[in-house]
């Protein structure tokens, strides 16, 4: 019997090396070499400081930027930890709702929102990525639609012309992946720093 173990054991420790340590380690090391900044993690800095990264959305709220999509991520509730609170874009815990179409707290968090943003920009239609959560809660990016519905809020609160505005959010406009895959977006995050810039 162990005759027949020994080779089987064998062949476990040897993939678990291979599969497990060696591969992996492996391309880590060349995506170090390759792609050194998204190894690192995308993270974008300002004065030398990290303030975020490319792919992890942040919270903004201020009227004086650029909004990213809802966020369901929550973390435990300080006063109860068998209940939960909401923590927008907690990459500690990516994940949405899970309410569905027939939810009433959806429904009635869509309404709202959706109210809200009507009447700060009336008669343009609400664009949907505004007032809906991603899957992972962490969504980084805004349709162009839903940062250009934006323009006359952040440019009402900097002071500036919305035509200036406009053209920052048209130059942050990233395209679709070879030009076939995906559809255009707007990193919020880097359209802030710009804006920011804009001011200055």
């Amino acid at each position: 019997m162990l005759k027949h173990l020994r080779p089987a054991l064998a062949m476990i420790v040897l993939m678990t090396v291979l599969t497990g340590l060696a591969y992996p380690l492996a391309m880590t090391g060349v995506a170090g070499v390759l792609f050194p900044h998204q190894a690192k993690g995308s993270l974008i800095e300002r004065d030398g400081q990290v303030i975020g990264s490319e792919w992890i959305g942040q919270n903004f709220t201020s009227d004086k930027y650029f909004h990213g999509r809802p966020s369901a991520t929550s973390e435990p509730d300080p006063q109860d930890a068998s209940k939960t609170v909401p923590a927008p874009y907690n990459a500690a815990n990516s994940s949405g709702s899970n309410n569905g179409p027939t939810s009433q707290a959806l429904v009635d968090r869509v309404k709202a929102d959706s109210a809200s943003l009507a009447a700060e920009n009336p008669g343009v239609p609400v664009p949907v990525d505004l007032v809906t959560a991603s899957a992972s809660g962490l969504d980084p990016d805004v349709t162009p639609a839903g940062a250009l519905f934006q323009v006359p809020r952040v440019a009402k609160a900097r002071g500036l012309s919305e035509d200036k505005v406009r053209t920052l959010v048209e130059a942050h406009i990233y395209g679709r992946f070879l030009g076939i895959l995906g559809e255009p977006t707007v990193n919020v995050l880097r359209l802030n720093l710009a804006l920011d810039r804009l001011d200055h």
